[in-house]
């Protein structure tokens, strides 16, 4: 039995809501890189919906971040606005 390489990942373009999302928390100190991904990936799906605010999209992450909650979501903001993103 023979185990297959996990499939490439191609890098998503710059511009794309994707990018910015995913930029805007890179600085941000998490326990593990997975709760930056999985901070990142609500980043965008507030981005894409702007359902509810983004302190709410950062806190129902669930990303165990090392900062509190209020300097996240700070950090993201001015990232976002360094990017161009009216928030």
């Amino acid at each position: 039995m023979t185990t297959k390489a996990p499939s490439t990942v191609k890098p998503a373009e710059a511009g794309t809501l994707e990018k910015i999302a995913y930029a805007s928390v890179s600085g941000i100190p998490a326990a593990a890189a997975h709760d930056r991904d999985r901070l990142g990936y609500n980043i965008w799906r507030w981005l894409t919906t702007r359902r509810d605010s983004l302190e709410f999209s950062v806190k129902t992450s669930g990303a165990r971040l090392l900062i509190s909650e209020e300097e996240a979501v700070r950090r993201i903001r001015e990232s976002l606005a360094a990017q161009g993103v009216t928030l």
